[in-house]
């Protein structure tokens, strides 16, 4: 086991591979964030849930086995009768592991969602309504790095935004929604499939909060060329910056691209700097956009 791993982590691993029946011997370390990845030897692939998550955690492989029914291309649970297994308060899910791949491109994004949305929402799988404030609260809380006055400036914020979603304008028909449709979850195989991962946000709801993550690259942030928008929206067949909702899912997406970095910078020190830039240019200090964030990748 490599330097990083916890033993806590080591052992919710060997715990659940002995319910699940896999080998955990050789288990390396893909991921150790919020949620721990692990690449098992097979082509298997374990995800430890942080905890209290397993509700997220049975949706997740319910999800994944509809769209495996359904013949949309997105990451594959392991057959096995007892996923999630829970150990303590983790859920660990296991996953076939995908052959060498990269980051999408926003045609390839677009693409992606594009054959989600089109899918009748499943009476067999239980999805929620879309919530897009889940753990902002906790996050903000947990922001420790970042000064009083900011925190309790977010907590209003987050009241505001809440507010304005509740009366969010009439836009396309709801569907069901991946809920974090950006690049780093959708992923294009060395065989150029294009797959859908990190199914634990699926929802239903507004089609624009899917659209939402690339738009902003462009009008937010100048991550991404006006030609790339351009032919997402192409591909995609709407472009949501011209819906009267923009503005808010706009101003709800960065909220939650701050409150993550806010919350990394508690535990990770070079991500102090950027959370400090992000509340800074939402609270107005830093100009007008184009704003000079880093990508979170």
């Amino acid at each position: 086991m490599s330097i990083g791993v916890d033993q806590q982590q080591h052992r919710v691993l060997v715990e659940a591979c002995a319910v699940a029946g896999l080998d955990p011997g050789g288990a390396e370390p893909i991921r150790l964030g919020e949620n721990a990845i692990f690449r098992l030897p097979g082509g298997v692939v374990a995800r430890i849930a942080r905890p209290g998550q397993l509700a997220a955690a049975r949706k997740e492989v319910r999800v994944a086995r509809w769209l495996a029914e359904q013949q949309v291309p997105a990451v594959r649970a392991i057959d096995i009768a007892n996923q999630p297994v829970l150990v303590g308060e983790r859920a660990v899910t296991f996953w076939e592991e995908l052959p060498a791949h990269r980051h999408g491109t926003p045609a390839e994004v677009a693409e992606a969602i594009r054959r989600l949305h089109d899918l009748p929402v499943p009476a067999e799988v239980p999805l929620d309504e879309l919530d897009p404030f889940v753990r902002l609260a906790e996050r903000i809380d947990t922001a420790t790095t970042l000064p009083a006055d900011d925190r309790t400036w977010l907590h209003s914020h987050l009241d505001d935004l809440r507010t304005g979603y509740a009366e969010l304008p009439k836009g396309l028909p709801s569907c069901v929604v991946h809920g974090d449709a950006w690049v780093g979850n959708v992923v294009a195989t060395a065989r150029d499939e294009v797959v859908l991962l990190d199914l634990e946000r699926c929802a239903v709801g507004p089609p624009e909060w899917d659209l939402i993550s690339t738009a902003i690259k462009r009008t937010s942030f100048g991550w991404i060329t006006t030609t790339d928008y351009q032919d997402f929206c192409r591909r995609y067949g709407h472009d949501v910056t011209t819906w009267p909702g923009f503005a808010l899912l706009r101003d709800i997406r960065e909220f939650r691209m701050t409150c993550y970095i806010a919350q990394r910078a508690a535990e990770h020190a070079e991500a102090q700097a950027e959370a400090q830039v992000r509340v800074d240019c939402l609270r107005g200090r830093a100009g007008p956009r184009p704003w000079a964030w880093t990508p979170a990748l």
